[in-house]
């Protein structure tokens, strides 16, 4: 059914459905780590723990960022640690050592440069040591409530299985989102398909039978399914 559908595209009302469809049926689910950090924090705090969630599973993610908010919760105060004592807090997300060197680093650029305040704009956040357009975009749309389109493997993948671009990485997938989709729904995508990429639909074997929006999917690229 996979290569009968990929000739197609999902279109912005299909997009509008699978949109609709997923708010109602994730609600089950665990909302992504950084998003809750971003309900009660503001912007340093978003921008620390997406850096510690990069390639680290979401309940690692938590509790690595309590363990260095409890250490240190403003540049400041993370500035003023050892990379070692960063280190041993974050443990065991991936590329710890790395990490704690980008956020001494990062803790003391915005001392020195903003004032122990995290930049609003997308090009700043991108001068920041390990600072991807991933984390800034995230940063900005959770942290400044500011508008952008944050773009991970789960929403790299999901809108390409859908049929709804045609990319081959992260990077140009927010390109193609910025000129095709409407502004609405930028802000919320993120949160949504990685809590649906997690959940549902999975790199492998995804699990279509039990997918809300599996009429909308093209299924590109889909070949065993659950």
């Amino acid at each position: 059914m996979g290569n009968e559908r990929q000739g197609r595209y999902m279109d912005d009302s299909q997009l509008k459905q699978a949109v609709q469809r997923l708010k109602k049926a994730l609600t089950a689910f665990p909302t992504p780590a950084v998003t809750v950090i971003s309900q009660e924090h503001g912007p340093f705090r978003v921008l620390v723990s997406c850096l510690l969630s990069l390639r680290t599973r979401d309940e690692v993610t938590a509790a690595a960022s309590a363990r260095l908010f409890a250490l240190a919760d403003t540049p400041d105060k993370l500035g003023a640690l050892a990379v070692e004592d960063i280190a041993q807090a974050i443990y065991p997300v991936a590329f710890y050592r790395n990490k704690a060197g980008q956020l001494k680093e990062i803790a003391l650029v915005l001392q020195k440069k903003y004032d122990s305040r995290v930049p609003e704009s997308l090009e700043e956040l991108l001068e920041l040591k390990g600072v991807g357009r991933k984390t800034a975009n995230l940063t900005l749309t959770l942290g400044h409530g500011g508008m952008g389109i944050c773009v991970d493997i789960h929403v790299h993948r999901i809108v390409n299985r859908w049929g709804y671009v045609r990319t081959r990485s992260p990077d140009d997938t927010e390109m193609a989102l910025r000129e095709k989709m409407p502004k609405r729904y930028w802000k919320g995508l993120n949160d949504l398909l990685v809590t649906f990429g997690q959940n549902i639909c999975r790199p492998v074997s995804p699990f279509c039978s039990r997918c809300p929006v599996e009429d909308l999917c093209l299924r590109v690229g889909v070949g065993r399914s659950r």
